[in-house]
């Protein structure tokens, strides 16, 4: 009995002593890396011509979730930064694209014309988070530490710097590709100056031959991902961040490698160098933490917002089936049945087809007179009848289609009633519609399937195993995860769970 009662105390005091412990330490410095359009097989490609110091260092001293996916569609760049900052879906955070309608009016994810460009004269700084419904892991812990934290997001994007830092961010800095010389910029929403040390980068960047040449294009260049590098490197250093008595927060995308994917698809000696040097400009970034966070004081994540399908004729060349899914084309189509079926010419109903969302003009259908429901319908049988479709819905009768339950959730999950159109419709594997984004011999992204949704998500550093696991998660799940290991409320509409191999 006395035994029993000494490994009794014993045991409760080292459970007491772990939990002191577990709670009390918290990593200096949360580093969120995004890269645009990264598939996760790309690991795996490029691995053997990687160096030590960038991807194969997260790979081989982090833990790698092999299994991570994308729970929603459309798969796009403004909707993967909201997701994985805050373990949300666009039903619930609002961000439905790049560009979406709200309430009728076409806007840009991240359009807020109530402020102004902090570094230019152009038009290119009118930018902010409003648009975001949730908070993000950065609005999280401002709010635990009672703001004593600080929070940047850099990127050549606007909505890659933006939407990760959150509401409550202390910066969010972009590239001004239209100012000359090109530029990192801000907006009134977070600064009425640029610091000087970003003036200083500005001044770099202005005398960088190479990317000046590149001017307006630099997106297509690896150079992009260098600059912003830089940039990233001189907020870390500048801001002192991962030196205060508060946890930091910096958020990282580089967007070189969609620019370049959109232009020149998923296979090639662009896509290989832009991979390749990004990889060094990472090792970079990571000798930058070690040096003044200290290897073990920081806690990083790495994922992307998106995958890559295969340029559709590449896989045409090779026997695969795959092709063009025209919006243009649709959208001339679905016009005309719709005047068929009312027996006139009517003046256009349909105000967009974005990300395979129909977007109605219920305005126009009205005054036309014509009934919202009768539109629908002739819409959804034009679809369906077309080749190269496999699916379509109208967003308020998803429960009763008939299509995969797998599909149909994410349709679900990427749905907002004020938001997300009327109508949502699923090409065949291989099929997209490159648009003005991409180019005939590039590529682009935004379906539900494996390329476009099967993405990397490695940790590493503070409190992380080395390790992998197959087991299926989702972007949703990185904010829990991030929010969990700091003790943290989760974002106030996180749908996420924790991945428990990285926090037990």
């Amino acid at each position: 009995m006395k035994k029993l009662f000494v490994f009794a105390t014993i045991l409760a005091c080292a459970m007491n002593t772990y939990a002191q412990a577990f709670f009390g330490e918290k990593p200096k410095l949360v580093v969120g890396i995004v890269v645009d359009q990264m598939r996760w097989d790309y690991l795996d490609r490029y691995y053997n011509q990687f160096t030590d110091g960038g991807f194969r260092r997260l790979i081989n001293e982090g833990y790698s979730c092999n299994n991570c996916l994308i729970n929603y569609v459309p798969t796009i760049t403004a909707i993967g930064h909201s997701s994985a900052y805050t373990g949300s879906t666009p039903a619930l955070h609002g961000i439905c694209g790049n560009t979406f309608y709200i309430d009728g009016k076409k806007t840009y994810c991240t359009q807020d014309d109530n402020v102004e460009t902090v570094g230019s004269n152009t038009e290119n700084g009118k930018e902010s988070p409003r648009n975001l419904l949730a908070t993000t892991i950065g609005d999280q812990l401002r709010l635990h530490t009672d703001f004593k934290s600080k929070v940047i997001g850099v990127s050549y994007k606007d909505r890659g710097a933006i939407l990760p830092a959150g509401h409550s961010a202390n910066a969010a800095y972009w590239l001004d590709t239209k100012a000359s010389p090109i530029c990192f910029i801000s907006s009134t929403y977070y600064m009425q100056e640029l610091p000087q040390w970003a003036k200083d980068i500005n001044k770099q960047i202005a005398k960088n031959k190479e990317v000046v040449k590149h001017g307006d294009k630099i997106g297509l260049s690896y150079l992009c991902g260098t600059i912003t590098t830089d940039m990233a490197i001189a907020a870390l250093q500048n801001e002192k961040l991962g030196n205060g008595e508060a946890t930091d927060m910096l958020c990282v995308s580089y967007s070189q490698t969609d620019v370049i994917g959109h232009k020149w698809s998923t296979r090639g000696e662009n896509t290989d160098e832009a991979y390749l040097q990004l990889d060094k400009d990472l090792a970079r970034l990571f000798n930058a933490l070690d040096a003044q966070v200290g290897k073990e004081n920081y806690l990083l994540f790495l994922t992307a917002d998106h995958g890559a399908a295969h340029n559709y004729k590449f896989m045409q060349d090779h026997k695969i089936n795959a092709g063009q899914s025209l919006t243009e084309q649709i959208k001339a189509e679905l016009e005309k049945v719709v005047s068929k079926a009312a027996h006139k010419e009517l003046k256009p109903v349909i105000n967009d087809i974005l990300d395979y969302r129909v977007f109605l003009n219920h305005k126009a259908i009205e005054e036309q007179g014509l009934e919202l429901e009768d539109v629908k319908k002739v819409i959804l049988n034009h679809l369906i009848s077309s080749p190269n479709i496999s699916f379509a819905a109208d967003y308020e009768e998803l429960a009763k289609t008939t299509m995969h339950p797998a599909v149909r959730d994410r349709i679900i999950k990427g749905y907002h009633p004020r938001r997300s159109g009327d109508i949502y419709f699923v090409v065949d594997p291989g099929y997209y519609d490159y648009g003005s984004w991409s180019s005939p011999v590039g590529t682009t992204h935004g379906a539900w399937n494996p390329y476009d949704s099967h993405i990397p998500l490695l940790f590493m550093g503070w409190k992380v195993p080395h390790g992998a696991t197959s087991r299926e998660v989702h972007i949703t799940d990185i904010a829990p995860t991030v929010c969990q290991l700091l003790h943290i409320q989760q974002p106030n509409a996180c749908v996420g769970e924790a991945i428990t191999e990285i926090t037990k």
